[in-house]
């Protein structure tokens, strides 16, 4: 949905467009088939948190190993998101979505069979690899099948409900899945969806033909980009082993942003950019990145820590634990299906974007007083009824963040939003996971008990969350342009 002040550039003459006028119905089963494989990439990122004592247990993961579960996924998933974009841009959105669910399919049955380290390492990765591939274009189909503004905010309030709800309901399933299974099921469970995916949106999604690589076929900046991707998340992922002070985590960070800064003077000078700079001039475009960003690092620190919280101090189970998270999923879903379109169409994208944000600071800055000793109904439960501002401004966010970008742009707008998001989540993972056990040492050598000792850990965490969202508040008042009257 075009922002407040942001007209949406000209579509180019050899873009990227849909059949003409798609039916209604064929463009809601193609959002089904979107928000499936949406669905999928965000249930595998939070499927295995609750399965990795059994992944350890059976194949003989060292403690330093087995974190590579899920950063094989992350490093690979979020430094392709960007070239993954643009390709679909370049050669057709259509035949990138399928090409990356058949990639994740396959990977998934690798990793279900996997006997050693080594091999569900390498399966996580190319799971990241397809991941990426129909993540990044899914956005970018989206807004051109839904042109019209309430069609495409329902479109995107749904698109986002299936991400947001998808990370909830995989704690969950992921329990369930371990205790009366075991933990390969959370890999095979892929397999009936991707099928059933790519059966659907063969037929469902509309054909494009793409810019053709001509008119962005720069390799060497496709290796710079992912090349300087790839090795700022790895340093990232590596910050609770190494140090933030490190010499590996300081000449990783310098060694990335040398190719990050060599890949934006190559887009400047090349005569077909993999990534036109022209993306940026929109400050609607940049200010919903950059707000993205510091949400989902901030949110990281109710979506895991509060899992954690719930396991290490309360003793919940895996089952209990996603149990006790689902009003959370429940409540983001009743928000972001039920009134979010409504509420973006009557009062603009970014109103609903800072009440969504104000919710959501309040229900960190309640996390910041949890007990030792909780009750749930009275301690937590409400803060996961607060969780429902996520269903705001995820929405609002999401359509802001694809609103600068012309039709041939859509790819790497979509791209480009994701990678945003990834980003996010590998810094929250790594400043607030380090925060916290910082903190919870300091207090052990106090003599502090080890419940009273990681309570105090989480609480900074929170309060660390909170403060970003602050931060993203203030971004949202001061970059984010106050809606046209509709």
């Amino acid at each position: 949905m075009p922002s407040a002040t942001q007209t949406p550039a000209p579509p180019a003459t050899a873009t990227t467009t849909a059949a003409p006028g798609p039916r209604l119905r064929s463009r809601w089963t193609a959002l089904g088939v979107l928000s499936t494989g949406m669905l999928m990439t965000v249930l595998d990122g939070s499927i295995v948190t609750v399965a990795m004592p059994a992944v350890q247990n059976d194949l003989g993961f060292s403690p330093a190993g087995l974190s590579w579960v899920v950063n094989a996924y992350l490093i690979a998933f979020g430094s392709l998101l960007l070239l993954a974009g643009r390709l679909g841009d370049l050669i057709g959105r259509k035949r990138m979505f399928l090409a990356g669910t058949a990639v994740f399919t396959g990977a998934s049955l690798l990793a279900g069979f996997a006997t050693s380290p080594a091999m569900l390492t390498a399966a996580r990765f190319l799971q990241g690899v397809g991941s990426a591939m129909a993540a990044a274009v899914s956005l970018g189909i989206l807004i051109t099948l839904f042109t019209e503004p309430r069609e495409r905010a329902r479109a995107i309030a749904v698109f986002s409900f299936t991400g947001a709800a998808g990370a909830s309901l995989g704690q969950v399933l992921g329990g369930v899945l371990t205790d009366a299974l075991d933990w390969h099921w959370i890999f095979f469970i892929n397999l009936p969806i991707g099928l059933a995916a790519l059966l659907v949106a063969l037929p469902a999604l509309p054909s494009d033909r793409g810019l053709g690589l001509r008119a962005g076929a720069d390799v060497i900046g496709a290796v710079l980009v992912t090349a300087g991707l790839m090795v700022g998340i790895y340093a990232v992922v590596q910050v609770e082993q190494y140090g933030w002070t490190s010499a590996r985590t300081l000449g990783l960070g310098v060694l990335s942003l040398a190719l990050l800064a060599a890949f934006t003077l190559r887009q400047a000078k090349a005569r077909t950019p993999l990534m036109p700079l022209r993306i940026f001039r929109s400050r609607t475009v940049v200010g919903a990145n950059l707000v993205q960003m510091l949400m989902v690092a901030a949110l990281f620190s109710f979506q895991i820590l509060v899992a954690l919280y719930l396991q290490r101090v309360q003793g919940y189970g895996a089952s209990a634990t996603g149990l006790a998270l689902l009003p959370a999923a429940l409540s983001i879903g009743a928000v972001s299906l039920g009134v979010s379109a409504r509420l973006n169409a009557r009062f603009g994208e970014r109103t609903v974007l800072l009440a969504g944000l104000g919710l959501l600071v309040v229900g960190l800055a309640l996390l910041t007083r949890l007990p030792v000793h909780a009750d749930y109904a009275t301690d937590l439960l409400p803060v996961m009824l607060l969780a429902s501002g996520f269903g705001l401004a995820l929405p609002a966010l999401t359509a802001l963040g694809m609103s600068g970008a012309g039709d041939a742009d859509a790819g790497l707008a979509s791209g480009l939003f994701n990678t945003t998001q990834q980003i996010g989540m590998a810094l929250g993972v790594a400043v607030l996971t380090t925060l916290a056990a910082s903190r919870t040492e300091t207090l052990t050598a106090a003599g502090s008990t080890p419940a009273e000792a990681l309570t105090g850990g989480y609480h900074l965490a929170f309060a660390i969350g909170a403060a970003l969202l602050l931060t993203a508040t203030a971004l949202t008042a001061t970059l984010l342009r106050a809606p046209r009257t509709r």
